[in-house]
């Protein structure tokens, strides 16, 4: 039976629920969190550091990651800096490019010579990985998030990208690589499998995971179950003509 204990990878619990954080926050192997303000809309947060806040006194021993809101990069490190001061165990995610499509590397190399750890998030390429790597600093921790379920998305396996990225990254031993966007619990596997540091996961898929190493046989078996007893909890039925008889 395979537990999260028994993983390498670090699993972050990735969401903008206060109460699931909190949840999460409870189990010893969810080692850090992150949100973006798309989850965070769609939670109806209404205030922006008062919720950052509240995360960080749910959340004051373990990473944590929030995300710059502007578009222009002089604006991005205004906010990145204020950030980095709500808590000691901050992350700033910085996108990768700005809606312009372009890149973010100078504000990256910025923050981090101000010894601000980022997280470089909406990553999809390997030269992005690469050019995020070179504006990074060797004595400053950073994170790169791919979105390997996007990757997946397009229908290209995901795995191949984050092997290579994670050689690309050696020269940076500090900085730790981020399996983004899963879609199921295989992915925790399979980040686990090629060594990446870490897999961020929504608390849909983190329901799942006790699921892990469950027998297949037994599972049927409750998928049978379930489709009976919600059959009949839903009172269908099928009228069946009797047989014809023999005459």
């Amino acid at each position: 039976m395979i537990t999260p204990a028994d993983l390498k990878v670090k699993i972050f619990a990735d969401g903008a629920d206060l109460e699931g954080i909190k949840a999460m926050y409870a189990k010893p192997w969810i080692k850090g969190f992150t949100t973006n303000p798309t989850l965070m809309r769609k939670a109806s947060v209404s205030n922006y550091k008062r919720f950052a806040l509240e995360v960080l006194q749910a959340v004051p021993d373990r990473p944590v990651s929030f995300e710059v809101l502007a578009d222009d990069f002089d604006e991005m490190e205004l906010q990145a800096l204020e950030i980095a001061s709500w808590g000691t165990n901050i992350y700033v995610k910085i996108p990768v490019t700005n809606t312009r499509r372009h890149f973010s590397g100078p504000l990256i190399r910025r923050l981090a010579q101000a010894g601000v750890r980022v997280n470089v998030t909406a990553v999809l390429t390997l030269e992005q990985v690469r050019d995020i790597t070179e504006h990074l600093e060797s004595e400053t921790p950073a994170l790169i998030s791919i979105f390997a379920g996007r990757i997946a998305d397009t229908g290209i396996d995901p795995v191949p990208v984050m092997r290579e990225a994670l050689k690309a990254m050696r020269v940076r031993p500090k900085a730790e690589l981020i399996w983004a966007s899963p879609r199921e619990v295989l992915n925790i596997i399979q980040a686990d499998e090629i060594g990446c540091h870490i897999i961020t996961v929504t608390n849909d898929i983190l329901d799942k995971i006790p699921l892990l190493g469950k027998a297949h046989d037994q599972y049927s078996l409750e998928t049978v179950q379930m489709f009976y007893r919600d059959a009949a909890a839903a009172g269908y039925s099928i009228p069946v003509a009797p047989p014809a008889r023999v005459v």
